[in-house]
């Protein structure tokens, strides 16, 4: 990266510097984003950064994404910051799109994309409509951007998931990338609905990350996956949250089997999305079912 970094708002001045990055045959990465960025979101660009010639970041706060009362209207813009951020971290390129030119036909009439299965469990039977929104506009973006390599973080766990299945099927050219998820020193995933805990709830709030690590130890220990869910979301309850669910789930969020030592060595996660007062928050834990 040399210079400061480019913005585009339309597409075809979007589109003109991606055909002249590929002209020079030039490798391609993109980071789709909401703005109001962190850390978190760094690390993306810079593992982007780490395997493309080219990055770029969209900055676009999607409407078809949130439900009704949730919180589209209070999300934070922060452009300036932003791009100082992205810069930084090593982007060439923010595309920061105005919602007509995202949505030409307003977000009434748009092109919607649903995945089918993977969206009706977890958030998706939580926040209905969530993933088809989701998937509209990461179609768009890829479509827009074209990238040869997309990241994703790993804490929004079952939208990457979802999006594996939506670039498999619909066959986009796209390499996905899911990167680790970033955590503060006391282990609570950075997320920009941090910001929205008072004092006492951000005190509270490491109590998921402990609780997903509460129930790594107790499946490895051979307790059964159905208990520990029970165990987590109880405990979590009584902490002060309200839980949206506290599950155990294979990487493909299928429900593990319940026949004993089925496991074996294979991969598991667990993943909780509970409530502090008005904030929403997720998180999860990849481990393996033997110690």
């Amino acid at each position: 990266m040399s210079g400061a970094i480019e913005v585009a708002r339309k597409v075809q001045a979007l589109r003109a510097r991606i055909d002249a990055w590929k002209r020079d045959g030039l490798r391609i990465g993109f980071v789709p984003t909401m703005g109001n960025l962190h850390e978190g979101h760094y690390s993306l660009v810079r593992l982007a950064r780490a395997n493309v010639d080219q990055v770029v970041a969209s900055i676009f706060v999607n409407p078809t994404q949130f439900g009704p009362g949730e919180d589209y209207d209070r999300y934070p813009r922060t452009p300036d910051a932003d791009l100082a951020g992205l810069e930084a971290a090593g982007c060439d390129l923010a595309w920061m799109p105005a919602l007509d030119e995202m949505y030409p036909l307003g977000t009434a009439r748009a092109v919607r994309v649903q995945v089918p299965g993977i969206t009706d469990v977890l958030d998706g039977a939580h926040r209905p409509g969530h993933f088809d929104g989701v998937c509209t506009v990461v179609a768009r973006l890829f479509n827009q951007v074209r990238p040869d390599l997309a990241v994703f973080g790993r804490k929004d766990y079952q939208q990457l998931a979802v999006i594996r299945h939506m670039v498999l099927d619909l066959a986009f050219p796209v390499e996905l990338v899911g990167a680790d998820i970033v955590r503060e020193s006391d282990g609570l995933a950075r997320s920009s609905r941090n910001q929205y805990l008072s004092a006492e709830e951000r005190a509270l709030a490491p109590e998921i990350h402990r609780t997903l690590l509460a129930v790594r130890d107790a499946v490895q220990a051979g307790q059964g996956w159905r208990e520990a869910e029970a165990d987590a979301a109880a405990g979590l309850q009584a902490a002060g949250f309200v839980v949206d669910y506290a599950v155990v789930r294979t990487p493909l969020l299928a429900e593990p089997s319940t026949s004993p030592g089925s496991h074996g060595d294979g991969g598991l996660v667990a993943l909780v999305a509970a409530r502090l007062g008005r904030t929403r928050l997720i998180d999860n834990l990849e481990f393996s079912a033997a110690a």
